[in-house]
């Protein structure tokens, strides 16, 4: 049975400069974090590449956790910072926020870049889309009614047990 999304994971050039970014302007928290070197047939096996070594942070935002990867081997081609989101792969993260004017206003001053001010997304919704460091798209999105069917109760999800380990 599958019960639900545990995480996302980000592959990125400079783990430093990712986990910098998440944490320090988004808001998540280093939980953990984890490598391995060259050599090891699990990781490789897994991974489906050879001679793997990599580091990785975890990271947690309330019920979000993240994965953020610097491989080392084999060194990981850098992806077009501008890669529309129609392209296959990571079309965007979604971060639920509560003020997305303001939200918007204080990561475009840390220096994130987005494609539009925030914007009607459907009834009751607004949003905007920005990027990472490493150009993966980050949505903003604003849903002003509980009776919407994407409205996330935090306070539910921590009544009924946030503090159980989701990694």
């Amino acid at each position: 049975m599958i019960r639900g999304l545990n995480h996302v994971a980000i592959s990125t050039g400079d783990l430093e400069r990712a986990v910098a970014f998440y944490c320090d302007v988004l808001g998540f928290e280093r939980v953990y974090g984890f490598s391995w070197e060259p050599g090891s047939p699990q990781a490789d096996r897994l991974t489906g590449l050879t001679d793997s070594a990599a580091r990785c942070a975890v990271l947690r935002l309330n019920h979000a956790v993240l994965e953020l990867f610097e491989f080392t081997s084999p060194q990981g081609a850098p992806q077009d910072s501008n890669r529309p989101v129609c392209d296959h792969g990571l079309s965007h993260l979604s971060l639920d926020v509560t003020d997305i004017a303001a939200e918007y206003e204080r990561l475009a001053k840390a220096g994130m870049r987005f494609h539009a001010p925030p914007m009607p997304g459907g009834e009751n919704v607004m949003v905007a889309y920005g990027r990472d460091p490493d150009g993966n798209v980050i949505e903003l999105q604003e849903i002003q009614s509980p009776a919407h069917p994407m409205y996330h109760r935090f306070e539910d999800m921590n009544a009924a047990g946030a503090d159980k380990e989701t990694t």
